[in-house]
């Protein structure tokens, strides 16, 4: 019996994973080939640990020239793209340190960006590629939770070459006055 419920239990995978396989053949070509489905593709090429500085504008002390290390990591079946922002050096603990997690991914023609903020609440993002191809620019669609800590508004995904990549993120501080973070980021050996 016991072996009865093994074969059947890895029948049934056998088939799920059969049929992921099948509906990724299927999906259109035009889906395929979207700008969202080719920045997809560009972004998830960063996959990996990454370190760099940050500068912010207007100059804030707190902020200029912190050491950063972001983990990227593709997720999913290659459906999603995990995003992990830290100040280096620091432990991994949330419950102390910053430690905002994004999530991209398709839906349909549209490359999405959801920030799971330390501010508690989780902006959404759509993404306009640009025509060179090494850019990705998010734009603020709506935002889920509270808004009392301000919210992320932007973000721009710059691919330099296969080690050297910047990211832009604005911040709207309460009262919108935006807040820029830019991140020079260069590939962890």
């Amino acid at each position: 019996m016991r072996s009865l419920r093994f074969v059947l239990a890895f029948a049934l995978m056998s088939l799920s994973t059969a049929a992921f396989a099948q509906s990724d053949m299927h999906k259109s070509d035009a889906v395929q080939n979207s700008d969202a489905q080719k920045s997809f593709d560009q972004l998830k090429t960063l996959a990996g640990t990454w370190r760099g500085s940050v500068k912010a504008t207007p100059p804030d002390p707190e902020i200029d020239n912190a050491k950063l290390e972001i983990t990227l990591r593709v997720t999913s079946r290659g459906n999603a793209l995990v995003h992990e922002m830290q100040e280096a050096g620091t432990p991994l603990d949330a419950t102390k340190h910053d430690h905002p997690v994004t999530m991209l991914y398709l839906d349909g023609s549209k490359l999405n960006l959801i920030h799971y903020c330390d501010a508690g609440n989780r902006p959404h993002m759509v993404a306009r590629p640009s025509a060179d191809g090494k850019k990705v620019e998010f734009d603020f669609v709506d935002l889920s939770g509270g808004n009392q800590y301000g919210h992320m508004y932007h973000a721009v995904f710059t691919i330099i070459d296969a080690d050297h990549h910047t990211e832009d993120w604005t911040y709207m501080m309460p009262g919108d006055k935006p807040m820029q973070a830019h991140m020079d980021l260069q590939r962890a050996k």
